[in-house]
This record gives C-alpha cells, structure tokens and sequence, in this order.
C-alpha cells in the first residue's frame, strides 16, 4: 500500500543550499506518494524541483500561520512538516514512519530523533522530555521539536492544527497538548532520524521575548483557569534561576511576560481535566 503524505516544507528563501537538500531527501522517499509544496514565507519560491510546487505569501505570517497556509494546499491522509534546514536522511524515514503510527494507532503525532549531520553536539532540547536520557529511547512527549512533524491528517485538521497567533516559539507545545486532548499521544520517535544543524535559537532577535509572552499564551489559551497562573508561575521560576547564570535577553524576556498577560492571544480552547489527569498519569501534567 503506498501512503499518501501532503508535505510542508516553510522557507524565507535564506538557506536555498539546505532547502534543496531537505527536497531532495524527500523525494528520494520510497513507497509514499508525496504532495509537497514549498511556502514562501515573504518570499517567492523559485527553481523549485518538478513535481514540488510553491506558494508566495507576500507578508511573514510567522512559523505557525506559514505553516498552516501550506496545509490547505496540499492533499493525502497524513501530514509531514520539515524545515527548510531539516532533512531525512533514511530513504524509507516516512513510511517506517507511518508503519510505526499504524501499528499503534494511539499515537496521533510522531517527532523523530535530531541529529546534527555533521557531528556536531546535538542540544537537548532536541530531545523534548524533562528526564533526556538517552537520545535513543523512544517515549511520550507533551511538547514536540517543530521541524520534522507526522500527523494523520484528520486529526491535525480536527484539533485546528498549528496556534497561528504564536509566530515563533512554543507552537509545538500547544500541537502536543491538543493531540492529548484528542485522545491521542505525542511520540518521540527515536529509531527515527532527521538532521538539522545544530544552532542557538537566541539568534533570533525576538526570540526572549517571544519565548515569554508565548508561554503566558500558552496556558491562556489552553489550561483550566485554575492551572494558568501554576504553569506561568513555574516557567517564570524555572526562567529566573537560569538566567543567575546568563542573564542575556531578561528585559526582552520580562518585556514578553508582560505582553502575554496584556495582550489577547488569539482564542481559547481549554482541556479537560480527563486530560489534565490523563497527562499527568503518562509523565507530565501540565503544570511545568
């Protein structure tokens, strides 16, 4: 049977040398049938591969909205996102993958292991569970790394998909919490592989303050009103005893966390406490 996959892949046009080898990783992809476009995030895209098309949103709508304007092109029964410097390096990475979320359909949403291709330290926060442990090891998760995503498409469609509202930062935390919503798991596949190098997210300039403000979005606009302050008070804890040792970026970060209470964060869709108790029997409750 070959899987039909609608592939996302976001680009600004900057990295055309990692942008064309993300393509042609996928499609050196074996038994799927692949619909990929190219979003041109404020940018048009140009030489693309045949059989890849492009769509140019004339503005940056920012990572999630980007994302989210390729969904609607693009057709099949699962859904792939991969960053414009992300690759797969394994000709069969979607249909192991796909064949892994079928033979335990209570998995709604897979992340693979990240590797830097070469050989650089891998960070952490790759591996996006509290306890690290062994890059290797498979387990659930309640936050995803955004750059290589497996979704069915039903149910990306059915939990709204990506937080347009966020821009950058912490949209993968809010995919996960949804997909548990649903009744499903977050996945962190680690007999998977996707390369992407390894690079300080702080490059950003909004990145502090964004980080903030989103993490106050994040429970505004999914937690029960009860959990809202215990997560932001928790994050904001963990966020000041780390910056003891790097205090770069705090008055952008404050600057975020303010904004995040003030500003409206684009809608609220609040989980129930089955899944609040269900979370925290799997590892985590949505607390930290």
């Amino acid at each position: 049977m070959t899987h039909r996959i609608g592939v996302v892949s976001l680009s600004q046009g900057k990295r055309p040398d990692d942008l064309a080898r993300g393509l042609a990783s996928l499609q050196a992809q074996q038994g799927v049938e692949l619909d990929i476009i190219v979003v041109g995030n404020g940018w048009n895209p140009t030489g693309l591969p045949d059989a890849v098309r492009g769509l140019h949103l004339e503005a940056n709508l920012g990572i999630p909205a980007g994302r989210s304007r390729g969904v609607e092109h693009v057709q099949g029964d699962w859904i792939f996102f991969l960053d414009d410097d992300a690759s797969i390096p394994s000709p069969t990475f979607l249909s192991d993958a796909v064949a892994l979320m079928q033979a335990d359909p209570s998995i709604g949403l897979l992340q693979p292991r990240v590797e830097d291709a070469e050989g650089k330290e891998n960070p952490r926060r790759w591996i996006p569970r509290i306890r690290k442990g062994d890059p290797r090891h498979p387990s659930d998760v309640f936050s995803v790394w955004e750059g290589a995503v497996l979704m069915p498409r039903p149910l990306f469609d059915e939990i709204g998909g990506w937080g347009d509202p966020y821009f950058y930062a912490h949209e993968g935390i809010e995919l996960a919490w949804r997909v548990w919503g649903a009744g499903k798991r977050a996945w962190y596949a680690g007999n998977l592989v996707a390369n992407h190098p390894a690079i300080d997210p702080a490059r950003h300039s909004y990145y502090y303050r964004l980080n903030a403000r989103n993490r106050v979005w994040l429970a505004k606009r999914n937690l029960p009103v009860l959990l809202v302050p215990i997560y932001v008070a928790s994050w904001t804890a963990i966020q000041v005893l780390r910056a003891a040792k790097n205090p770069v970026g705090m008055r952008a970060w404050w600057g975020g966390w303010f904004a995040g209470w003030r500003e409206n964060p684009g809608g609220r869709r609040s989980m129930g406490w089955a899944t609040v108790v269900r979370m925290a029997r799997a590892g985590r409750p949505p607390v930290i």
